[in-house]
């Protein structure tokens, strides 16, 4: 078991991983819609908050030798389903057929109050 930190995706904010390689997957924790380089929250929306998170999980994949297409599970957890709809539009941004399995959560609070949260499992390159 190997720990993956990396810049380009928001630093960990406690006792926890960025992502952990586990030898033929990477697993990542939750990753959520934050600027890496400033700390700030990018937008106030669900769809901006969606692609930051998803920006961010795809530079967490890449500097852990994994790949946005190797994606095989997602977690979203969301602060309202009536976002469903507007985030399931920018997941189809990020991801193709044949889409990873998925689970989508609603959720009472998130960290910083952001609207969305992602965590994967992806397969190594």
């Amino acid at each position: 078991m190997k720990e993956i930190k990396t810049d380009r995706a928001p630093a960990a904010i406690g006792p926890y991983s960025q992502a952990i390689d586990v030898g033929e997957k990477i697993l990542t924790s939750g990753i959520i819609p934050v600027i890496p380089a400033t700390g700030e929250i990018n937008g106030d929306d669900a769809p901006t908050q969606a692609r930051q998170a998803f920006e961010n999980l795809k530079a967490l994949l890449e500097d852990a030798g994994s790949s946005i297409d190797k994606v095989i599970k997602t977690t979203v957890f969301i602060k309202d389903m009536n976002d469903f709809a507007r985030i399931n539009e920018v997941y189809a941004e990020y991801f193709s057929k044949p889409y990873p399995a998925r689970s989508c959560v609603e959720v009472a609070r998130l960290p910083k109050d952001v609207l969305i949260e992602i965590e994967a499992i992806a397969e190594k390159v």
